[in-house]
C-alpha cells in the first residue's frame, strides 16, 4: 500500500502539519495540556518563557489544525480553557518520546556542541 503523503515532496500537505508540529512552542503547549484543561494564565505561568503574544498565536494555530479546543467556561467573571482535542492527545506519545530522548541526550549534545566549537 503506497503512502499517500510524502513529506519529503515539496508541495506535499503533509510539510504544513509537519512545520505545525515543530514549531517552536507547539511541543510545550501540547505537554503543558496533557493533564487537565488550563486557562490561558495557567498555561503562560506554566510554560516559562514564553509571552503572551506568542501563547495567543500559537493556541490560535493549534485550534485551527484542530489540536487544541477553545471552551467557553462562562461564568462571572467569564473564563475559558484550552483542552487537547482527541486529535491533540494522539501527539503526547510522540511528544513524549522526543522529550525524553532530548532529556537523555543533553550530555552528549553538549559535548557535540564544545567539540565542534573547539575545531571551529
Amino acid at each position: 500500500m503506497a503512502k499517500a503523503y510524502d513529506v519529503m515532496a515539496p508541495t506535499c500537505p503533509s510539510r504544513v502539519v509537519l512545520h505545525r508540529i515543530g514549531a517552536r512552542w507547539t511541543v510545550f503547549v501540547v505537554t503543558a495540556l496533557a493533564d487537565r484543561p488550563l486557562r490561558f494564565t495557567e498555561l503562560k505561568r506554566h510554560i516559562a518563557g514564553i509571552t503572551p503574544k506568542v501563547l495567543t498565536e500559537t493556541l490560535r494555530a493549534l485550534e485551527y489544525d484542530g489540536l487544541v479546543a477553545r471552551v467557553d467556561k462562562g461564568g462571572h467573571p467569564p473564563y475559558v480553557e484550552y483542552r487537547l482535542t482527541p486529535l491533540g492527545r494522539s501527539l503526547l506519545e510522540p511528544l513524549s518520546a522526543v522529550r525524553n530522548w532530548a532529556e537523555t541526550h543533553v550530555p552528549q549534545v553538549e559535548r557535540a556542541n564544545r567539540a565542534y566549537d573547539e575545531r571551529a
